[in-house]
């Protein structure tokens, strides 16, 4: 039995095999509508989400599966004091999936541990996120054709941003990958990312502060946010933050084909009216992620969904 807490519990062949899925449940989607009929997704959030546990529920019934779960902590028996290896315990007689998002770091690899059914860590504090990072991989193949040779330009915290660190641990072990790290001096991305990620796997990477001069040359921008309260003062905080909110004038001297991608929710660091931009690619990024989570709902449940089965006419 196999579980999904990390982009790296899978190869890049087995990556490839997973993008190919989700790009083939995307085209033909009525191919899979029955694919689990009679299986059971579990999702269990110990916080919420809005995003995430939507779309697996959304992944497993468009799969012809039906989903149960709760979406707090406190509408569980972890409020009684119940702990996640007990409670996975019991719903693997419940269902034949989970997905866990828990704020504590490691509990769904815990979880696993105990479990009788496959566990997909649906995020786990400031730890990881692995589906959301299969998303970014799968957004990205999908609109610019490639997982190589691309500069992309990671913007904003990057100190704590767990979808930035996840995004460029998965992003080394394709060539030609450059990366360029924007963010104020406070929020730089960390050493170990740097050093044990960055550097170790030969990367080429960049640190900067300015959104602007590194715009001509992104194939990929990443928004994320630059919180408030990550700053020590009011006064650094006033200085920087309009800097990275990205506006209609700052795409202008973008690529063309250049894609902008925010793994959401937005708060204000992408303006509204970038919307309109064909490049503005996150509303986009949300929906692939269904198809993702269902190409990975089947992946650990072993189902094979055969090429023969006739698809329905459209006339």
């Amino acid at each position: 039995m196999r579980h999904c807490m990390s982009p790296l519990d899978f190869s890049v062949d087995e990556i490839d095999e997973l993008m190919g899925l989700a790009a083939d449940i995307e085209e033909n989607p009525a191919k899979y509508a029955h694919a689990c009929d009679g299986k059971r997704l579990a999702t269990c959030f110990y916080e919420p989400s809005t995003r995430t546990r939507l779309s697996f529920e959304s992944a497993m019934l468009r799969l012809g599966g039906q989903t149960l779960g709760f979406a707090s902590a406190d509408s569980s028996s972890a409020s009684k004091g119940e702990s996640v290896a007990d409670t996975v315990r019991v719903i693997s007689g419940y269902a034949d999936i989970c997905a866990m998002r828990h704020p504590k770091e490691g509990a769904p690899l815990v979880a696993s541990t105990k479990s009788e059914i496959p566990v997909i860590n649906a995020g786990d504090g400031g730890h990881n996120h692995p589906t959301q990072t299969l998303t970014d991989l799968y957004t990205i193949h999908s609109l610019i054709g490639r997982l190589d040779n691309f500069t992309i330009g990671l913007c904003g915290d990057l100190k704590f941003g767990r979808t930035v660190h996840s995004l460029i641990s998965a992003l080394v072990r394709y060539t030609g990958v450059h990366f360029i790290l924007i963010s104020p001096e406070e929020l730089k991305i960390p050493s170990y990312i740097r050093e044990d990620v960055l550097r170790r796997s030969g990367a080429t990477f960049e640190e900067v502060e300015s959104l602007e001069d590194a715009m001509p040359q992104l194939d990929v921008l990443y928004m994320t946010r630059v919180q408030k309260e990550r700053f020590f003062n009011e006064e650094d905080y006033v200085r920087l933050k309009d800097r990275y909110i990205l506006t209609k004038e700052k795409m202008k001297p973008a690529k063309e084909k250049m894609i902008v991608l925010h793994p959401l929710p937005r708060v204000n660091e992408i303006s509204v009216d970038v919307d309109d931009d064909p490049r503005a690619q996150y509303f986009t990024q949300a929906k692939k992620a269904v198809f993702v989570r269902m190409a990975l709902i089947l992946t650990l449940l072993g189902i094979q969904v055969d090429p023969a089965i006739p698809q329905p006419s459209n006339s």
